[in-house]
């Protein structure tokens, strides 16, 4: 009986002793409560990082098609150390989505906290991807979260469809009837749960920075012109994010295109379209959207008017700005239009792809400012054309349009040198992508939390983009050590190169550079 109990007692206390290091592990993660309940993250190298925060109700069922709603609140602890499901979108080249995703319960947001104590200034990253892709995960920033002291939100949002469907239906569900801004409208939601929950990780929700870059910085310039989102930031960063200046659709297009979308998905009748259409699968709305154009939508308590006009009126956010584009944008698009689907573009096609693109009379004026023979290939002749138009000029307009009502800090990040990012290095191809649009992102974060090939001086010029960007989130002009600073006056753009290049200079030639007066002239749609 003693032999029988003492084996016991030592098979026992072997379980315990095992079990010690687990327990010991468990509870030394970070336990944060939120307005909804306890969520447990975990600690890194780096800091503390929470993945998968709920920030709003799953959008499914009755709610597909409908603002975001308060997450509904949950007992114990929930575990936060997982991204959370991206939402609703088709399969692409960038790693990890080499598969779509057809959930719609994916409006969560991850939150990264720098080492130590204290009150930090907090950014708030919205993702890019046209409206139609990507997630907050895309990013990984926890180093820069150290390096600068800053809590940093990424988020995710409605996308395609899901997120800017609007149809006469739906507009009859809404208050102000106008349907069609629910991604929008899922972004701020986020933004109210950083405002209500981030002191809590640390952060001062009095300092929030709304940042992003590509549709994430147009998702910036919408949000700094609806009144809706006043408060919740004081600051915000777009990069890349200028395009089209910034418009929304019109309702009236935007209803009609939902007409032609309802129809296309077998929901024809206009009254009984919202109950059809939620009763199709993801995966039939996501296969239906491919040729449709998505984005927010004018008219509405969400956007009053057009981002230009609101700008231009004195109606938006009167906050600092840090804007900017990179130096060959348009290579990327032209890339994906030609060389990258098999077929370079040849030089007798030029012409008539200009006139294609931009029309008659602007393609040849186009023609005659972008010679064939002032380029390396017809690709790159029409990807400079093409991302100054898009990209470059536009950026700069908005520095003008928002200089009465703000400081606007003026970048172009301009290495040439600088590797393609991950999607494009997974391609294996010898193009010459410059300073392509979303070139920059890796020199800020681990993009799709991958670590970026730079050089030696690439490095150094990735520690003063994060500088720059630190000091502004923090309240701050953009600064790094031993640099100059990012000019806030129109005209003047801080061009970001590295040492072998010039280094970081002020260019007053900028607006020169990218044909701007051809480009700023020219009819905008």
């Amino acid at each position: 009986m003693i032999r029988r109990l003492a084996i016991a007692l030592i098979a026992l206390a072997t379980v315990l002793a095992a079990s010690v290091p687990a327990q010991a592990a468990k509870h030394s993660d970070p336990v944060v409560r939120t307005d909804a309940g306890l969520v447990r993250g975990e600690t890194t190298i780096e800091g503390r990082q929470f993945l998968g925060i709920p920030y709003a109700q799953p959008p499914v069922g009755n709610l597909r098609w409908r603002n975001p709603r308060p997450v509904e609140p949950w007992q114990g602890v929930r575990t936060a150390q997982d991204f959370g499901n991206r939402c609703v979108q088709t399969s692409s080249w960038d790693p990890g989505y080499e598969q779509p995703s057809h959930t719609e319960d994916c409006l969560d947001l991850n939150v990264y906290v720098p080492p130590g104590a204290g009150s930090r200034p907090v950014m708030v990253w919205l993702h890019g991807g046209g409206l139609t892709a990507g997630a907050g995960e895309d990013v990984v920033p926890d180093t820069f979260a150290r390096q600068t002291g800053a809590v940093v939100v990424t988020v995710n949002y409605r996308l395609g469809a899901m997120g800017f469907l609007a149809t006469d239906g739906l507009d009859d569900e809404t208050r102000d009837g106008v349907s069609g801004n629910f991604g929008m409208l899922d972004q701020q939601a986020a933004l109210r749960w950083v405002r209500t929950n981030i002191g809590r990780f640390g952060g001062d929700p009095g300092r929030v920075t709304i940042a992003g870059e590509s549709a994430g910085g147009r998702s910036v310039c919408t949000q700094m012109a609806s009144p809706t989102s006043k408060g919740l930031y004081r600051a915000g960063i777009i990069e890349s994010g200028a395009y089209g200046d910034c418009a929304a659709r019109e309702h009236a297009q935007a209803v009609a295109d939902g007409a032609d979308f309802a129809r296309k998905a077998g929901c024809p009748d206009r009254k009984t379209a919202p109950a059809c259409l939620r009763g199709k699968s993801s995966a039939e709305i996501l296969a239906t959207q491919s040729d449709f154009d998505w984005g927010p939508v004018v008219g509405g308590t969400f956007l009053p008017r057009q981002p230009s006009e609101a700008y231009a009126a004195g109606a938006a956010a009167h906050v600092p700005v840090l804007n900017g584009a990179n130096e060959d944008e348009g290579r990327l698009f032209a890339f994906s239009a030609f060389d990258g689907a098999g077929t370079p573009l040849p030089a007798d096609r030029y012409p008539s792809v200009l006139k294609a693109v931009f029309g008659a009379d602007l393609g040849e004026r186009v023609l005659r400012r972008y010679p064939l023979s002032a380029y390396p290939s017809p690709t790159i002749a029409y990807g400079t054309a093409f991302g100054d138009y898009l990209m470059a000029c536009t950026a700069l307009r908005l520095d003008g349009v928002l200089a009465h009502r703000g400081p606007v800090y003026s970048y172009e990040f301009a290495d040439r040198t600088s590797p393609p990012f991950a999607s494009l290095r997974n391609l294996h191809t010898d193009f010459d992508f410059g300073a392509t649009h979303v070139n920059e992102v890796q020199y800020l974060f681990k993009h799709f939390g991958l670590a970026t090939p730079l050089n030696a001086e690439q490095r150094v010029l990735s520690r003063q983009l994060v500088q720059y960007w630190g000091s502004f989130v923090r309240g701050g002009a953009p600064r790094a050590d031993g640099q100059p600073a990012m000019p806030d006056r129109p005209g003047r753009v801080l061009s970001l190169k590295t040492a072998s290049a010039g280094g970081n200079t002020v260019s007053t030639s900028v607006h020169h550079e990218h044909q701007c007066d051809l480009w700023d002239s020219a009819p905008r749609s």
